[in-house]
């Protein structure tokens, strides 16, 4: 069995692929590359072809009808053989000397027969022409270099949470999760850095800025029109999230997490509503904290009690202004889109 599997979702990522892909090969023959193909129009399936080819121990070319961002990881966790899985997208790659460390920690746990269901490490926001890049780090957070319980980590920031880019899962644990992705929905990292959480037990937080989140082509998904396009498939992740959570489960922490995190994702919707502020826009904003309402009255109450809660929902222009302004600060600051 390879150590780690790393499914690279690929839509005509040709022009940046393989700088990826360069970076995951440093891992050596305990890690397994599943370039995924997702219905390009372009020379990628070429591309990964010929790295399957050239790799055979460690790369193979996965090709399927396009599905989307969610049905590419899906088609990474069904072939996937390794102990423990990552999503690393085409457009981003990892410190190869954090890289190295994160093989050998969990070469050692497995060779001691340590059970783990979730490696953390931090993140860069690598964002074109920014000259502070910003690191999501989580050291105030979980204890560092052992394994842990979820009822040892300590409070996260506002801001801070768990992304798909700071995880690596047991492979096992994604499976038994049942966890499947939406197909051609955008946004649905979300869903896979929070449904697998209510299985997983022990964690482990090795502390290096290990994978590096490229910001900058004009067509991602995180640029705010493109955002904005795309808010219905934002307003249905944000909904999936409250229909597949538990925020009342009995390991406290996690429960807190988990509401702390869907508190952010419909922040994040709610912001794009009231930033491009349209009649339309408004009435799915209110919308979508109706169905809030109706699913999980308790949730709703929390949330509109909350800070986030009170400022998104202020009445008038200047109170819809408000929270785009607080928006707009943060954004300068952490430059995440």
């Amino acid at each position: 069995m390879k150590l780690l599997s790393v499914a690279v979702p690929c839509y005509n990522s040709e022009d940046y692929m393989e700088h990826c892909i360069c970076t995951l090969l440093e891992g050596g023959t305990d890690v397994e590359i599943l370039i995924i193909d997702d219905g390009s129009t372009d020379t990628t399936g070429r591309i990964a072809d010929d790295y399957a080819a050239e790799y055979p121990e460690i790369v193979r070319a996965i090709h399927q009808e396009n599905g989307g961002h969610g049905e590419a990881v899906n088609t990474g966790i069904r072939n996937a053989k390794g102990m423990y899985f990552k999503v690393v997208d085409s457009d981003d790659w990892v410190d190869i000397p954090s890289y190295r460390k994160i093989l050998d920690t969990l070469k050692t746990l497995s060779k001691d027969g340590m059970s783990l269901d979730m490696l953390v490490s931090n993140f860069i926001y690598e964002k074109e022409g920014a000259k502070h890049k910003k690191a999501m780090r989580y050291k105030n957070v979980h204890p560092e270099n052992r394994i842990f319980t979820w009822e040892e980590t300590g409070k996260f920031k506002i801001g801070q949470y768990l992304l798909m880019h700071a995880l690596i899962y047991r492979t096992e644990v994604l499976k038994s999760s049942g966890l499947k992705l939406p197909a051609h929905t955008f946004y649905v990292d979300n869903l896979f850095a929070s449904i697998p959480m209510k299985y997983v037990e022990k964690l482990y937080y090795l502390n290096v800025d290990f994978y590096r989140y490229y910001i900058g082509r004009q067509d991602q998904s995180v640029n705010e029109t493109i955002m904005i396009s795309r808010i219905d498939q934002q307003i249905q992740v944000n909904r999936m999230m409250l229909d597949m959570l538990k925020f009342d489960e009995p390991v406290k922490k996690r429960s807190r997490y988990l509401f702390h995190y869907f508190e952010i994702v419909t922040v994040v919707s709610s912001i794009m509503l009231l930033r491009f502020g349209t009649e339309d826009n408004l009435k799915k904003k209110e919308g979508l904290w109706r169905y809030i309402e109706e699913k999980d009255p308790y949730i709703y109450r929390k949330l509109r009690r909350g800070v986030f809660g009170v400022f998104l929902n202020l009445p008038g222009h200047i109170g819809r202004n408000v929270p785009v302004g607080i928006y707009q600060a943060a954004r300068r600051i952490i430059g995440f889109n």
